[in-house]
């Protein structure tokens, strides 16, 4: 086997089982797999097999002295509009000073919409068919536009989709933004563990990794150097937002300068649940802290109760969609005491080596995979609120390829939207009892991005165009 010191390293650390096959590797294997044990940090995987393992699975969160979290209320919900003007105005001032930078998490495929690529190269829109990534650009180019301040767009994508998420931008010449204000990175990896704790392989040379969860995004902002180059530009608040949603408002001045108001270190928006047993999670209040209750933690008793208005008792479901300060993503990713964010286990059937060396596809779970979740770093940060928006304004997600969240309701969705956006400015347009145009219609982000900024947009236009087929405002 040679002398190597990080073959030592996982001898000592009692994982000495990873480089078991090392020998009958050829030399380009064997750097690959010295490579990815580099990347593993083993007293951590110690400290998790001495925690999570030690629990038994399936073990739910405590539910001790939960209660329903407060959030400011939108206008159309009875919340103080004079207070939402207030804060709009800060958060532009925030924007004008190019002090905000966008945040996507884009590290997954496109597998369960039965597309083989990147999401965020997945074509969303309803006429143009333009993909994830177009949406979010021209979102944040004309945020740039609007408020004299290109804004800094970073992009965490995964081993898996990193180099076609890079080759597609620049086929696509990023899309009109300014290429070095681009920065796409990658997400961390934790290795599969069995239940002993054991690092498994799927191959004599490559340990069974995977991505280590949406959470690992603040760890991934600190390892790229994104939080030194936000320094250097200013930029000191980002807005993240999650790949698989394209009616996000990515820059939106009202959230911003509630963030700001409030003095948070991390905000989140959220929109009342659709219905009792929606899939989101729910924004909480535990001994005094902010929580989010992931909707499998919450007995489906609890998600049903009302209160005495005959509204769902917990009604805050969480859309993945933030704000947080890059000094407090800085103390997160530090991973200093009583700062780190927990690590969850996930068991799963994980197609491995056994003792001999052969691929085993097991019929039941076999080991563990840990991941975190960027909600959990709410409870380490200083004043966080809740910030309730409309959800026909800023959520609807393609997740499946056929019913709920899929390409299909969210094509209606942005439809709706364009429909009222016109309506609201004086257009002549029809819709079903649905809300739906008769024929398709789309706005481009870069002729309005959101309620405010096309009303803008077509109060410049010297005359209002007749209402078309397939109209599309570019």
């Amino acid at each position: 086997m040679g002398s190597y010191p990080l073959i030592e390293q996982f001898a000592r650390a009692g994982q000495g089982q990873v480089f078991a096959h090392f020998d009958r590797c050829s030399p380009l294997e064997q750097q690959a797999l010295l490579a990815e044990a580099a990347e593993i940090d083993l007293a951590e995987i110690a400290r998790l097999t001495r925690t999570l393992l030690a629990k038994s699975a399936g073990a739910g969160a405590s539910l001790d002295g939960l209660a329903p979290a407060p959030y400011e209320r939108h206008p159309s919900n009875g919340g103080d509009a004079a207070a939402w003007a207030r804060a709009k105005a800060a958060g532009e001032v925030a924007l004008t000073a190019g002090r905000v930078a966008a945040f996507t998490v884009a590290g997954g495929q496109g597998t369960r919409l039965g597309y083989d690529g990147p999401k965020g190269t997945f074509p969303v829109t309803p006429v143009l068919r333009k993909p994830l990534f177009h949406v979010f650009a021209e979102k944040i180019l004309a945020a740039g536009r609007r408020y004299g301040k290109p804004l800094h767009w970073f992009i965490m994508t995964s081993h898996a989709n990193h180099d076609a998420t890079e080759a597609f931008f620049a086929e696509h010449k990023w899309f009109g933004l300014d290429r070095a204000r681009v920065h796409c990175f990658r997400q961390g990896r934790m290795p599969a563990v069995d239940f002993s704790g054991k690092i498994l392989l799927e191959a004599p040379h490559a340990i069974a990794l995977s991505p280590d969860g949406h959470g690992g995004s603040l760890r991934a902002l600190e390892r790229s150097g994104a939080l030194d180059l936000m320094k250097r530009e200013g930029a000191d608040i980002l807005s993240y937002f999650q790949v698989d949603n394209p009616l996000v408002r990515c820059i939106d001045p009202a959230f911003i300068g509630w963030h700001l108001a409030r003095g948070s270190e991390m905000s989140s928006k959220m929109v009342t649940k659709a219905y009792a047993e929606e899939k989101v999670g729910h924004f909480c209040t535990q001994h005094g802290k902010l929580v989010v209750v992931e909707y499998s933690d919450l007995p489906m008793a609890m998600q049903r109760e009302t209160d005495a208005a005959g509204g769902l008792r917990y009604p805050a479901g969480n859309i993945a969609i933030h704000l947080l300060d890059r000094e407090f993503v800085r103390r997160m990713a530090s991973g200093g005491e009583g700062v780190a964010l927990p690590f969850h286990r996930a068991d799963k059937k994980i197609p491995c080596l056994d003792a001999a060396g052969q691929l085993v596809k097991p019929e039941k779970a076999n080991g563990v995979k840990f991941e975190m979740f960027v909600f959990d770093a709410i409870p380490f940060a200083r004043h966080p609120i809740v910030v309730e928006t409309r959800r026909a304004d800023d959520f609807s997600p393609v997740k499946n390829a056929e019913g709920v969240d899929s390409p299909q309701t969210c094509r209606d969705d942005q439809l709706r939207q364009f429909a009222r956006w016109l309506a609201a400015n004086g257009a002549a347009i029809e819709t079903d009892a649905r809300g739906l145009p008769g024929f398709p219609i789309e706005v481009s982000p870069l002729f309005g991005y959101d309620e405010d900024s096309f009303a803008d947009a077509w109060r410049r236009l010297a005359s209002k165009p007749a209402v078309q087929s397939g109209l599309v405002l570019a």
